[in-house]
């Protein structure tokens, strides 16, 4: 089996959740939760075999949508939501 590369697999990729914009923040989001599923399942074969699977189903993709919309609020907390 091939793994993820272990870049991919630091779980706060430059060891902050600090960013200088919202936008940055919410990239920042879909990082981490790329990161979240290649820690959990750094088999590469495995991961893109069940891309078939749920890049089709409404619940799926509602449910990686959630997981995304969690991180930023973490990054968002974290940043005082961006005020002063």
């Amino acid at each position: 089996m091939t793994r993820v590369p272990d870049a991919e697999l630091v779980l706060v990729p430059g060891g902050t959740l600090v960013t200088a914009t919202p936008e940055e923040g919410r990239a920042l989001a879909l990082t981490l939760a790329r990161h979240t599923i290649h820690a959990i399942q750094p088999e590469l074969e495995t991961l893109q075999a069940g891309r078939k699977e749920y890049a089709t189903e409404p619940d799926s993709l509602i449910a990686a949508g959630h997981v995304v919309a969690l991180e930023f609020a973490t990054i968002a907390a974290a940043n005082g939501y961006w005020r002063p």
